[in-house]
């Protein structure tokens, strides 16, 4: 299982970050590579990402919703993958730390996806946090 982490510092009180980072219909505004995400209830939404030239679909359940410090989650279907923002106080607002984890089944997309997915995963986290931040 791969494993991706980025951190930044938002300049809003960790309940502000957390009141939009758990609006999770929303991030679709926040990437460029989020094509779609439906509620499918009881916490779970099913999202279509389109990156390294593919469209992918999994579903999502919420596993922690513990305002405003934990927001993680697990694929239920689809590409395998776990992830977790931990928001904590600092001087200069909240600091999100962010790790997703993820398995592909397949070895030859796997290579592919492996090589392209650390700074692609980056480069969407860092356009969420950007865009969090603008809506503060």
């Amino acid at each position: 299982m791969a494993t991706i982490e980025h951190s930044a510092i938002l300049p809003a009180p960790p309940e502000r970050v957390f009141a939009l980072l758990e609006r999770v219909e929303d991030f679709v505004d926040y990437s460029d590579l989020i094509k779609q995400i439906e509620p499918l209830g009881g916490q779970r939404y099913r999202w279509h990402v389109h990156a390294v030239g593919m469209d992918w679909t999994f579903d999502v359940a919420i596993t922690e919703n513990r305002p405003p410090e934990v927001l993680a989650w697990e694929s239920v279907e689809g590409v395998h993958n776990e992830g977790c923002y931990r928001l904590s106080p600092v001087e200069a607002g909240t600091e999100v730390s962010f790790t997703l984890s993820y398995t592909l089944r397949n070895r030859l997309v796997e290579k592919a996806v492996t090589k392209a997915a650390k700074p692609l995963v980056s480069k969407v986290s860092r356009q969420i946090l950007e865009r969090v931040e603008e809506r503060l």
